[in-house]
Parts: C-alpha cells; structure tokens; sequence
C-alpha cells in the first residue's frame, strides 16, 4: 500500500530544518556574538546568489534589447544592494572587543574568499587580475570565479544594447579583452549624452546603473569602516590583505562613462 507523501508546509519548503543548524560557533563555549557574525555572513551570501540570478537575468534582457524587463530587474538589484548596505548596521552593534573574543578562531577563513562577491564584481565588469593571486582552486566557487572572469560581464551586454538602439559604439570597446576591467571611452560617452537627451527611456536606464554602481561603492565603504573600527590596521584573518587592500576598491566605478557625463548633462 502507497504512502501518501508528507504535505508541504512552510518547514519542509524553506528547509528551515537543515538551515537552522548551519550556525555552528567555532568558540568553545560560543561567544555570543559569534552567532550574530554568522547570520549576517551567511545572509550576505545568499544575497549574493540572488544578486547573481538577478543579474544574469539582466544580461539576457539587455541582450533581446527588452530594456522594460532589464529596468525591473536593475530595481530589485538596487534594492539588494541597499539591503546589504543596512545589515552593515547590524553588524555594527558588535564591539571590537566582542570580535576579538572569537576571532581567532576564525583561523585561515576570511571575507575576502567569498568567491559569490568576486563573482558580483566580474559580472559588473570590476574584474581586477591582482586579485586572482587570491584565489586558489580548491576554494569552493572557484569554476564559478574563473567562469565570470572569462565571460562578457553586464558592461559589455549594456555596450551591445547601446549599438542596438542606435549608439555608434567603437570597435575598440565592442571587441576588448573582456577579462580586464571596463574603462572610459570618450565616444561612449559622447553617445550615452545624446541618447539622455534624445531617449528619456533609455535615461531611465541609466539612472538605474547609476544606482546599482552608487550602491556598490557604498558597500565598500561601509565595509572598510566597518574593518577598520573593529580591527584596525590589523591584517586580515586567513593572511588577507586587510584594509589597505580594501581602500585600492574604494570610489572606483564600474560604469565609468555614466559618471563622466554628469557635467554635461
């Protein structure tokens, strides 16, 4: 005789029983915040992943030109990026004193192998080669790292959008080298200024970008405040560049030209 299979219910859906046993503390006995700095890294983690679905989302938007289905995408990216901007806050409540109590325990992990946000900044189009010194194969997202450096990030799909619209966008820019980061270009520039002026819908997009580039540098900045009140000039865990390497990122944009033209508007 068949059983009947379990219903679904809320539990069973969101796997609440294997996610609520993920936080495990390495402090014996745990440091109370210890939890707290788990939560936080791990729902930072699957934002990333959402962020990453968004995204890749966008591309395929941006590639069939459906510039309103790209514009609700780059919404909610926007809105993922201010919420991991504000679990900042979160994280802030805990003292320097409270981290050093665990940290040590952290032993060779670090933020700076979260492979999701290396993959965050590649498809955007911040690919920066020195960081690949950092990572190593057998670092879990490794493929994934590697796959988004080699492939065209969301720079270069916006490119392609561009010249699909009418832009007179430059062999130089359409055929780079799409593992090295997107630079300026004065002739995209020049284009992105007349299509603001010529197609308010397209502005709408661009506005957007802005947003979801605002919003990473924000990120970063509260980042390495958060660093640099709760460890100083201290190296990071794991041998980590620390806060100095952090500062290199600080105020450098992924979308270059949309920043360029904001006195000729």
């Amino acid at each position: 005789m068949s059983q009947t299979p379990p219903s679904l219910t809320y539990a069973r859906y969101l796997q609440l029983d294997s996610l609520l046993k993920l936080q495990q503390a390495q402090s014996s006995p745990a440091e109370h915040d210890e939890m707290l700095f788990i939560i936080i890294h791990q729902t930072y983690e699957l934002w990333f992943k959402q962020a990453l679905h968004e995204l890749d989302k966008a591309k395929t938007a941006l590639s069939e030109n459906e510039l309103y289905e790209a514009l609700g995408t780059f919404k909610r990216v926007r809105m993922i990026l201010k919420t991991l901007v504000g679990q900042i806050d979160i994280l802030e409540t805990m003292t320097p004193v409270s981290f050093q109590s665990f940290r040590d325990r952290l032993d060779t992990a670090s933020g700076f192998q979260s492979m999701q946000f290396r993959e965050l900044e590649f498809v955007l189009g911040a690919k920066r080669p020195e960081v690949s010194k950092y990572i190593k194969p057998s670092m879990l997202g490794y493929e994934g790292v590697i796959k988004r450096l080699n492939e065209p990030s969301l720079t270069d799909h916006f490119h392609q959008f561009l010249l699909s619209n009418g832009a007179d966008i430059p062999p130089s820019v359409l055929e780079r080298d799409v593992t090295q980061p997107n630079g300026p270009n004065e002739q995209v520039q020049s284009e992105l200024i007349r299509l603001y002026r010529d197609r308010p819908d397209l502005a709408l997009l661009f506005e957007l970008l802005t947003d979801i580039d605002e919003g990473l540098q924000e990120w970063r900045y509260r980042h390495v405040k958060l660093a640099e009140r709760t460890i100083g000039q201290k190296q990071g865990t794991g041998g980590s560049p620390g806060i100095e390497f952090l500062k290199k990122s600080l105020f450098n944009p992924v979308f270059p030209d949309l920043w360029q033209i904001r006195n000729q508007l």
